[in-house]
């Protein structure tokens, strides 16, 4: 693929990422289109359009975004300690640092079995939808979607259950090229909070 075909897709689709709140995959696609190119043209990957995001997060929204990403994690937090028991590991944009306000919120729970983790949400109160989407394999996975009002963003967020087997967890801590984790526990997202706090 061309190298600067390839960052020029992954800078316009940082914008759509970060303004609309698109996805990554929809994101890149729409950019294709915006910049008039092949619809079949190659795209970037997630780790040069996250980078692209980084950058347009850098120079348009500075003073704004670390706030959001801040109550975004924290209202993370709050729902992984609702499913303990499902072992949950944050991801995407929340957990990678380049959320924003329009940003969804993706925990993914590795249980022995799919439909404990429905039952527990129906035990809580908790309204959902089930949706099949694609997993960080290619895979189909179930998740189950809810509604969660952010009092610091004074928006509805919507914080997406991927559900995966005890096994796939092992091949979810690989990291990057970077060596930076796709993903992070418990733990691991309250050090995030703690760290904004302060």
């Amino acid at each position: 693929m061309n190298s600067i075909e390839a960052e020029e897709i992954a800078a316009t689709a940082a914008r759509l990422i970060v303004e609309e709140g698109l996805e990554y995959g929809p994101a890149k696609r729409r950019a294709v289109k915006e910049l008039g190119l092949n619809s079949r043209a190659a795209l970037p990957n997630n780790e040069l359009t996250e980078q692209a995001v980084r950058e347009y997060i850098a120079i348009f929204c500075a003073d704004t975004q670390p706030i959001e990403v801040a109550a975004l994690r924290e209202l993370a937090l709050k729902w992984m300690l609702r499913v303990t028991e499902f072992r949950p590991h944050l991801s995407g944009a929340v957990w990678r640092g380049t959320a924003t306000r329009l940003s969804d919120i993706y925990i993914q729970l590795f249980c022995d079995d799919a439909k404990s983790a429905e039952l527990l949400l129906i035990d809580k109160g908790v309204r959902y939808e089930v949706h099949a989407v694609s997993g960080f394999k290619g895979e189909t996975v179930d998740a189950l979607s809810v509604r969660s009002h952010c009092d610091v963003l004074n928006e509805e967020i919507g914080v997406h259950f991927m559900i995966y087997g005890y096994d796939d967890l092992r091949g979810a801590l690989l990291p990057d090229s970077h060596g930076r984790p796709w993903r992070g526990d418990t733990d691991a997202v309250r050090r995030l909070v703690n760290s904004s706090d302060g």
